[in-house]
């Protein structure tokens, strides 16, 4: 006799499978763009990246350093800690052209940077 397991939702585990896969491709196709940025030596690199206005985006920041820096920037209103030799995304809604500074706060007076809309 086979048995069918089912969640505590009531949906059959494949069919919970590909509905969470439908939706993870819907969410990444709804941002226009990837742009990534490495903390290398307590730096933003490159230090300075240009997006579309009224897009939404997807930043990754990837710290290459063996100790944590935060990505922080009030005018975007994102604050994340990125781990030593890990990364982070960081969703962006659409912008309005103008610039927007971000900053490490661990190391605030070298990791400075800088995203440019227009």
């Amino acid at each position: 006799m086979r048995q069918i397991i089912k969640t505590t939702i009531g949906i059959k585990p494949p069919i919970l499978f590909l509905v969470t896969a439908f939706l993870l491709i819907a969410v990444n196709s709804a941002y226009s763009a990837e742009y990534q940025v490495k903390i290398e030596n307590h730096r933003f690199v490159p230090s300075t990246i240009e997006m579309p206005r009224g897009e939404r985006h997807r930043l990754i920041v990837l710290n290459t350093d063996v100790t944590a820096e935060e990505f922080e920037s009030y005018e975007l209103n994102r604050e994340k800690i990125i781990s030593g030799k890990s990364q982070a995304v960081i969703f962006l809604p659409p912008l309005s052209p103008g610039s927007y500074p971000f900053f490490g706060e661990f190391h605030e007076d070298t990791a400075q940077g800088r995203i440019i809309v227009k």
